[in-house]
């Protein structure tokens, strides 16, 4: 029983709005759920993704009123965003300099291309080329070509203090393999760790950077709040009892009408998600208007008015 990949990554946002028009117009994603937060209604939880909102191109935000983050290891560090090719990281380069966004130097990674941003928060995002494998959905609306937009998510990097406690659950409990490490970026004596889910390639890879020398970070806007893996439909309920055979303590069931999660921490604290594919996000809406209407779970609908009452406007 294997994970498909990188199901959706959740961070946190301050800002809202300016958030807003950064992921849907500087970076040209679509707005596919505009929600909230089903545990605390009073934010937002806005989904960005391709045309479809397809299952592994969802970065979604949690709207909090939240100090920045002060970064350090026990956390979540980096989230990639794949495009296709060297060509689309040249146009990106010179896209993001027009948008007075600061981004790094194109370089080789682990064998791959890369360019290194950051949005207003701090948000530490990479563009990854992916060589244009596997299904792309463009959205026909979006700022940026069809040819360079982001195609979904690519590997998603921890940090950590000591690398045996997470790689036994990786391992044992969520059937990745190691495949490889590499130099870290910012320290070359510190070694990062790729694990695979499934048949590998950059949408299911996590990277695991082993930084005993940070203090643990302190959760805040522009960090992350979890990350979520991608199992067929089919073996969510075999999930659950995985994880309640090994003796992880999780959160059973959560059903969040888009699809269907289970939720647990890694040793560090990291908070991972498994997540179920479906049902999808055109459950309740069709996809041409996807994200242009405040949408409820079903057992949130009887609070609507209070609930969008108390909500800001974003566009």
């Amino acid at each position: 029983m294997d994970l498909l990949g990188i199901h959706h990554l959740t961070a946190v946002s301050a800002k809202i709005r300016d958030n807003h028009r950064f992921y849907t117009r500087t970076l040209g994603m679509r707005l596919v759920k505009r929600s909230v937060n089903q545990d605390d209604v009073s934010a937002y939880h806005l989904f960005y993704a391709d045309r479809k909102g397809s299952p592994g191109s969802d970065l979604t935000f949690f709207d909090w009123p939240a100090r920045p983050e002060r970064r350090g290891t026990r956390s979540i560090a980096r989230t990639a965003l794949r495009v296709d090719g060297l060509d689309a990281l040249h146009w990106w380069k010179g896209h993001l300099a027009e948008q007075g966004v600061h981004a790094g130097e194109i370089a080789e990674r682990d064998g791959r291309l890369q360019l290194d941003l950051e949005d207003a928060e701090g948000q530490r995002l990479t563009l990854v080329d992916d060589g244009g494998a596997g299904d792309a959905y463009p959205w026909e609306h979006s700022p940026v070509p069809a040819a360079h937009q982001v195609r979904g998510l690519g590997p998603i990097t921890l940090s950590v203090p000591k690398l045996e406690p997470t790689d036994g659950v990786l391992q044992k409990v969520l059937n990745m393999r190691p495949v490889r490490e590499y130099e870290h970026p910012d320290n070359a004596k510190q070694l990062v760790h790729v694990y695979e889910m499934a048949h590998g390639g950059p949408h299911a890879e996590l990277h695991v950077a082993v930084q005993p020398d940070l203090a643990p970070a302190n959760p805040g806007a522009g960090g992350v709040h979890h990350v979520a893996f991608r199992t067929p439909d089919a073996d969510y309920d075999a999930w659950a009892d995985r994880l309640n055979t090994l003796g992880v303590p999780n959160s059973g069931k959560v059903d969040r009408f888009w699809f269907h999660s289970l939720y647990f921490r890694e040793p560090n604290g990291i908070l991972f998600e498994i997540a179920s594919e479906g049902p999808g996000f055109s459950v309740d809406e069709d996809e041409a208007t996807l994200g242009e209407k405040i949408v409820l779970a079903p057992f949130l609908e009887p609070q609507r008015e209070q609930i969008v009452a108390n909500l800001k406007p974003i566009d």
